[in-house]
């Protein structure tokens, strides 16, 4: 068994069954591991955007960790846009970016670059395998990580040389790390202003927007309290048909937004950050 077959399997186990790729020479022993275990699915994609695109879009959907695969740091550098798209969705994305044989590196060959600083602007986690013996183990910290909430872009850095010669095997799945609770003061603190104060809002985020039964939690306490209930512009996953509750959106425009909350006195934030323009404009907030 190779580094890459160590890895895909690690990555089986950690519940990562599909790949979008756009891979190259540096990468070909990568994809002969992929396809040799069935259970991973492999997607070819004629453009790096196309694959960023949708390991973002397929995470979001799924629920769960899409992997992409992409050549060098030109290649990564073709996917960064959706690579930003989804770590601002909280997109839970394993990005393995192929990378020279560690031996070829000093001869600064034409596609030689910076992967480590292309990928730092658009990954939660990043790490470069060192050798066929660890990258099984460096698999399965990718995998952590991306699922840890509210979930990230993991990329994983792999040099050709620790995918083509002898691993071990797979490494063991690594516990995701659990999201942190709000202290009960916290949250007896916000109950209380819900009961007693007027013009309250809650502003719930993407795991409320994608999660029925959050939605229908939501809604209830908005019913029986008289409290707005409203989301950003943008959503990562929204749930929409009959019979679900509607759920108010804040406006693209500036003027708009201001004139849509101006009676909110306190705002509850649900799973999100505070609401900020899109772009700064003379004169306004």
């Amino acid at each position: 068994m190779n580094g890459a077959e160590s890895l895909v399997q690690t990555f089986l186990s950690g519940g990562v069954d599909q790949c979008f790729m756009n891979p190259g020479t540096s990468e070909i022993n990568f994809v002969s591991a992929l396809d040799a275990y069935p259970d991973m699915r492999s997607t070819l994609c004629l453009f790096e955007g196309v694959v960023t695109g949708c390991a973002d879009g397929y995470a979001r959907m799924a629920g769960k960790p899409a992997a992409s695969l992409l050549h060098l740091g030109p290649g990564l550098a073709n996917g960064i846009a959706n690579l930003h798209n989804a770590k601002k969705a909280y997109s839970p994305i394993v990005n393995i970016v192929g990378q020279h044989a560690t031996r070829h590196l000093d001869h600064d060959a034409p596609l030689t670059s910076d992967i480590e600083g292309l990928a730092r602007p658009v990954s939660g986690w990043g790490n470069t395998t060192v050798d066929s013996l660890s990258v099984a183990y460096d698999g399965a910290a990718a995998c952590a990580a991306a699922q840890s909430p509210p979930g990230q872009v993991a990329t994983l850095i792999l040099p050709a040389n620790a995918a083509w010669n002898e691993a071990k095997g797979p490494a063991r799945h690594v516990a995701v790390e659990k999201p942190k609770a709000v202290p009960f003061e916290r949250v007896a603190e916000i109950a209380e202003i819900i009961r007693t104060k007027g013009n309250v809002a809650l502003l719930v985020g993407d795991h409320v927007l994608g999660n029925e039964r959050l939605q229908r939690v939501a809604s209830s306490i908005s019913k029986k309290h008289g409290v707005r209930l409203i989301a950003k512009w943008f959503g990562s996953r929204v749930l929409r048909g009959a019979g679900r509750p509607v759920i108010e959106r804040m406006h693209y425009d500036v003027d708009q937004s201001l004139e849509f909350l101006k009676d909110v006195q306190h705002l509850v934030l649900v799973g999100t950050s505070e609401p900020v323009g899109f772009f700064a404009y003379p004169g306004k907030p």
